[in-house]
């Protein structure tokens, strides 16, 4: 009886607050709350007193909407998520956002709402777990354990990423991963019928995953018993469609879609609280039953983490070496003293600088041994492989090359759940136009201050002859604009020396390497001073008329104009500005030292002019689609040459 009407506390607490914020989706907490009850009160290892203990499992709400399901859980599993947060939702300030937030709320894993990027998270966890259990796990010491749980709805699968990341799941047999999918067949716009009428259960089957129904979505009994046989399949991945019914509770209204998106109104509260027999009257009461109830489940939730540090102790004692790597992996620790050493920096020869790239990833490789990433089916050409370490598939989890097929939006998620998990530093890499497929997962990663690095090759117009479908021409200024991303395009392979250190350094930012297909010279002017985002690379003999600023393969551009500037008696600066971001977080004194206030300034960059004036008076670039032809003549052809930079560097003197 206590455990019913705990159900029902999650479905009035969640309908409670989506009332009094006049706002929120009420229709998946009230079908989806037996599901979760039951997952977390009888199935799920976790510790509330303790939501970052690292043996933990994962629990993702991919259908983020249904947030107020996931507070009600953590309200009442005594997470500290309090009952005034829950008043709260969707109000400023509040620990109860709109949807989930990661590292904003106390046992969130992941950020949420895009429907479909949770389900890649989850894959990602799971992959994660699979690679640290098969590193650290020895005889006797199960030290990484942990499944990974997902609740998804309807939308989420209609979304092209779930299929992209349920597909590498089921290749990669992750049988850790559990997703319980909420199946009430309604969407926004009416019944599912009228877009998505597919047999999600037979697409799962031909994935390799392993499918069970439960036809009740209250029958807790037969969830439990589902939850536990996924569990005990350890060679598929595992889906369980639980037929629900959304917004139940409330007659009126439950198995519309007028419920989804919709609070129930003061009508709708009174209808679900006689329906469901529930005895408070006043909102936001919880009965002392439920109260007591869940004070008990909690206190027997932390024993298994005590059993969890009672067996890391013994395996301290049987495998020190491997214990002390496991918590420096786990505290994301790097050796700092090799970034600053001669051996770090000394590398500057004339290559693409997507090679250069390679050579600094395959050093790291022998430096940070956490490292884990790949590419989605372009590492040959991206140089994204680390030479020394094995590939991670199904038979060999201990590997930590990573293939991702051709999915680069789920790629990119699932990178924000490896680096979500904990204890691996992950890289994804593409062609640079494909940022494009990227895109959302980027912009979740930045909201969430996962440090993800993102190697992005084949960076302007200098593709060639693949032509305008493959040649970047917006996606510079669209990374650009996405808040908490370090965007950097480098000029020579030292600079690429320092984009990989503050990639490696960064704990709260992802970070974007933006490299070439085509040779970049070794820059004599080049230096560390690229870690404050832009510097003098080529400075004047005198006293500059003009300032001459680029990136990537345009910085030589710039120095050759500046020599022809030279030749015609006009002192110019060159200034190689790899990251804008940086930049502009440095001081004042130093941006105006470098850029040199009331002196004109002319940009060139091989791809939209776009979002360049900030620092400039002119600028050089392509504001059009580029043309199939080889890369040197659409160099000319589009005027980014030292010839035309000392046209337009004269002609801005002269104003």
């Amino acid at each position: 009886m206590v455990e019913k009407m705990t159900i029902n506390a999650i479905r009035v607490l969640s309908a409670e607050a989506i009332q009094a914020a006049n706002s929120g989706h009420p229709g998946l907490p009230l079908g989806a709350a037996p599901m979760a009850y039951t997952l977390w009160a009888k199935e799920m290892k976790h510790n509330p007193k303790n939501p970052k203990w690292h043996n933990r499992d994962r629990f993702v709400l991919s259908a983020g909407h249904g947030s107020m399901l996931m507070y009600s859980l953590l309200h009442l599993f005594n997470y500290g998520l309090s009952m005034d947060e829950l008043k709260n939702f969707r109000q400023f300030d509040s620990k109860t956002p709109g949807h989930p937030e990661y590292g904003h709320t106390a046992g969130v894993e992941i950020s949420t709402g895009p429907l479909g990027q949770g389900i890649a998270n989850a894959v990602g966890f799971a992959m994660a777990e699979a690679h640290l259990a098969a590193k650290f796990n020895r005889p006797g010491f199960n030290v990484v354990d942990h499944n990974t749980f997902a609740i998804s709805g309807d939308g989420c699968l209609m979304e092209g990423i779930s299929y992209e990341a349920a597909s590498l799941a089921g290749t990669l047999k992750l049988g850790k991963l559990v997703l319980m999918y909420d199946s009430n067949k309604i969407t926004i716009e009416g019944g599912t019928e009228i877009a998505f009428t597919e047999d999600v259960a037979k697409r799962f089957e031909a994935m390799h995953w392993h499918v069970q129904t439960v036809e009740d979505g209250n029958d807790t009994a037969a969830i439990q018993a589902a939850i536990q046989a996924a569990k005990g399949e350890t060679e598929k991945p595992s889906i369980i469609v639980v037929k629900t019914i959304i917004g139940y509770g409330c007659p009126s209204k439950q198995g519309s879609h007028k419920v989804h998106g919709s609070p129930l109104g003061d009508d709708g509260i009174a209808e679900m609280k006689t329906f469901l027999e529930w005895p408070c009257e006043n909102a936001f009461d919880v009965p002392a039953d439920v109260t007591k109830h869940m004070s008990e489940l909690t206190e027997a939730l932390s024993k298994s983490e005590e059993e969890w540090t009672a067996l890391f102790e013994s395996y301290k004692k049987e495998h020190p070496e491997l214990a002390a790597e496991y918590e420096a992996w786990m505290s994301g620790d790097i050796p700092a003293e090799y970034f600053e050493s001669e051996e770090f920096w000394a590398y500057n020869e004339t290559t693409a600088s997507r090679s250069s790239s390679g050579k600094v990833l395959n050093n790291l490789a022998d430096k940070i041994p956490n490292l884990f990433g790949g590419s989605a089916d372009l590492s040959p050409s991206n140089n994204s492989d680390m030479k020394k370490r094995e590939s991670f598939f199904a038979s060999n989890y201990a590997g930590s090359n990573l293939h991702f097929g051709v999915r680069e939006h789920a790629m990119t998620a699932i990178a924000n759940g490896i680096q979500a998990h904990g204890g691996l530093k992950t890289y994804a890499a593409t062609f640079f136009v494909f940022a494009d497929y990227m895109k959302p997962a980027v912009r979740l990663a930045a909201l969430m201050g996962l440090p993800v690095t993102y190697i992005l090759t084949h960076d302007s117009i200098g593709v060639g002859e693949d032509g305008p479908t493959h040649q970047p021409i917006e996606q510079l200024a669209m990374l650009r604009s996405i808040p908490n991303l370090n965007v950097i395009r480098p000029a020579d392979a030292r600079e690429v020396s320092a984009a990989w250190h503050v990639a490696m350094h960064s704990t709260k930012t992802p970070t974007a390497l933006i490299l070439s297909r085509q040779n970049l010279p070794a820059l004599e002017g080049s230096s560390r001073e690229a870690l404050k985002g832009a510097y003098v690379v080529s400075k004047e003999a005198s006293k500059a008329q003009v300032v001459l600023i680029a990136t990537g393969s345009e910085v030589s551009v710039a120095i050759e104009a500046q020599q022809k500037l030279k030749a015609e008696g006009i002192d110019s600066r060159v200034v190689s500005m790899p990251c804008q971001e940086i930049f502009d977080a440095q001081a004042d004194s130093y941006k105006g030292e470098v850029l040199l206030k009331g002196v004109p300034k002319l940009a060139i960059e091989a791809a939209s002019t776009f979002g360049w004036h900030k620092y400039a008076c002119d600028v050089i670039g392509r504001d059009d689609f580029g043309l199939s032809a080889p890369g040197n003549v659409l160099f000319k052809e589009f005027g980014i040459t030292s010839d035309h930079m000392v046209t337009r560097a004269k002609a801005l003197i002269s104003k």
